[in-house]
């Protein structure tokens, strides 16, 4: 069996002693609320502006009401994915995680980002709340 190291223990394994800022960071979660409303297939919710210098760690969202058939991504333009492919979200009353490795970088400059509506109209009453939170080292 082979063993490995992250790239943060092989830094302490050669004898680098590592800023802490730089492994644990700084969290920043922007929160943003949701009045479903019959949005339909192809629509566009601006949801937050993340600032430049920050990476995307996680993300989660929680609602109320079911999207039923309907798939919510979480992106900028160009890249509505970046942050969340499209998908259902089906759940009720329970914090559901997200997150794309790919967009796990430093961001260059200030970002939208939006909810695209890929499929289906969502319900036409609800709430949901999608929280991203970003570190800075």
């Amino acid at each position: 069996m082979t063993t490995t190291n992250s790239a943060e223990l092989a830094s302490q394994a050669s004898g680098e002693i590592l800023n802490f800022s730089e492994i644990q960071g700084k969290y920043l979660p922007i929160k943003a609320t949701v009045t479903y409303g019959g949005q339909d297939s192809g629509d566009i919710i601006n949801l937050v502006k993340a600032p430049a210098g920050y990476v995307f760690d996680h993300g989660y969202h929680t609602a109320d009401t079911s999207s039923g058939s309907a798939t919510l991504a979480y992106g900028i333009t160009g890249s509505t994915g970046k942050y969340r492919a499209a998908a259902t979200f089906t759940a009720t009353d329970t914090p559901t995680l997200f997150g794309v490795v790919a967009g796990m970088a430093e961001l260059d400059a200030d970002e939208t980002i939006i909810a695209t509506i890929a499929a289906h109209a969502l319900p036409a009453a609800g709430t949901l709340i999608v929280t991203f939170v970003f570190r800075k080292y």
